[in-house]
């Protein structure tokens, strides 16, 4: 079984934004009142409170007088709020997330139904009191309706996040192919080379062209009454701004990955520490603005997808630094060079092409490396794929940072990667 999600947008009408306004009401409400019974247990016991016991507060809580309106809301929803708060610890607790925090009603508003939502006609009738709901639904909804997740932007539009499980797997990964490096930048988006040419696409910088309208409209809301009707509609118009953003950033980005997975059989990048990176005052802006994470993430679930492979190599592999004819590295490398003629040998060197093609021979050394070990050990496992590629490459500073990775193991092929 396999799980894909789709997002749609909704189109309630007035009495249905008045009840699911209640229902995200109902559930931030109980997301903190739950995290703060949590907080308070550990401090008395030292131990925390399970699911169960979270939710043998909700019928108490539903009779009290002052809590009574908590009935109105459909109560697998309080339900999966609690779940997602459990969830939230544990991811804490595994060092996946940071604490779990208190939610406000100014951000975005959510609230899930774990199961008996249906598609009828091009609507989604969720059970409750909020019924059938008109949706833009772009794209056929396939096997089985798992969760739905229904959100309310800052800007004040509605979409349903939709959760399916499809019969039958991926395909099986294979690395028999056209490898490409990704060096990503601020100058250029992405260098890509692909052992033939280095291709540029350029960094679009979608924040900076909409940074004058943004910067008159959050002017225009700084100087209205707190309260009023007035700011909240100036509130909106900033909320879209934003959203216009994101928007555009999220589609340069999705067209971009799409091409690059078509095109090849392998992509390798750069693991990078955007947290570190934004701690630059000068630079945090364009970092933030370029949403290089969010473009990785991309290209992994489209090459999973398709049965291919990323591979993330350690960020301090010194790309830059190394001459790809010769393999001389060089002490040195200020962010002001852009190109470099290597001491050793001669050739002149781009900085960003010579780093792409850099971080692509490091891809292939460690596909094959991890090939030969599936060959030797007799087995061609997901699993022990896994184990050998936590064991390549890359370690430069191996205390720091996070390590090099295949996003896919590599199963056993009939040749290595293809260097073409």
């Amino acid at each position: 079984m396999r799980h894909q999600a789709i997002k749609v947008r909704l189109y309630p009408t007035t009495e249905q934004q008045v009840i699911l306004a209640q229902h995200f009401g109902c559930s931030r409400w109980w997301w903190n009142h739950a995290l703060n019974l949590c907080i308070e247990t550990y401090q008395l016991t030292g131990k925390g409170l399970s699911q169960s016991a979270l939710n043998a507060f909700l019928p108490k809580l539903k009779k009290q007088e002052r809590t009574e309106w908590l009935s109105e809301c459909y109560s697998q929803v309080l339900q999966a709020t609690t779940l997602n708060l459990v969830t939230a610890y544990r991811n804490f607790f595994e060092g996946r997330a940071k604490y779990p925090r208190f939610k406000a009603k100014k951000n975005k508003q959510s609230i899930q139904y774990p199961q008996s939502v249906k598609v009828v006609d091009d609507c989604l009738k969720f059970p409750g009191r909020v019924g059938v709901v008109k949706a833009k639904i772009h794209r056929p909804i396939e096997g089985t309706i798992k969760t739905v997740t229904v959100s309310m932007t800052p800007s004040g539009k509605y979409f349903a996040s939709i959760l399916m499980e499809l019969e039958g797997n991926n395909p099986p990964t294979n690395t028999d192919g056209k490898v490409a490096g990704i060096d990503l930048g601020l100058k250029d988006f992405a260098i890509v080379n692909d052992g033939c040419k280095t291709s540029k696409y350029a960094n679009p910088k979608h924040l900076a062209k909409h940074e004058r309208n943004l910067k008159r409209k959050q002017r225009k809301l700084d100087r209205k009454e707190k309260g009023s009707k007035s700011r909240n509609k100036a509130r909106k118009r900033v909320a879209m701004v934003h959203e216009r953003v994101s928007n555009v950033r999220q589609d340069y980005l999705h067209k971009l990955s799409r091409k690059l997975v078509d095109d090849n059989q392998v992509i390798v990048v750069e693991s990078l520490n955007t947290k570190g990176m934004v701690r630059n005052h000068k630079l945090a802006k364009a970092i933030s603005d370029v949403g290089w994470g969010m473009f990785v993430n991309f290209l992994s679930y489209k090459l999973e997808k398709e049965g291919k492979v990323l591979v993330e190599i350690d960020r301090w592999f010194p790309s830059s630094k190394l001459c790809s004819s010769c393999h001389y590295q060089v002490n040195e490398m200020p962010l002001e060079v852009r190109t470099w003629t290597c001491p050793n040998c001669g050739t002149h060197h781009d900085r960003d092409g010579n780093a792409s093609a850099n971080i692509r021979a490091e891809g292939i050394r460690m596909l094959r490396q991890a090939q030969q070990h599936l060959s030797v050990s007799g087995t061609g496992t997901a699993a022990v794929g896994v184990a050998c590629a936590k064991r390549i490459g890359g370690e430069v500073r191996p205390k720091l940072g996070r390590k090099s990775k295949l996003r896919h193991s590599p199963m056993k092929s009939e040749a290595p990667a293809s260097t073409k």
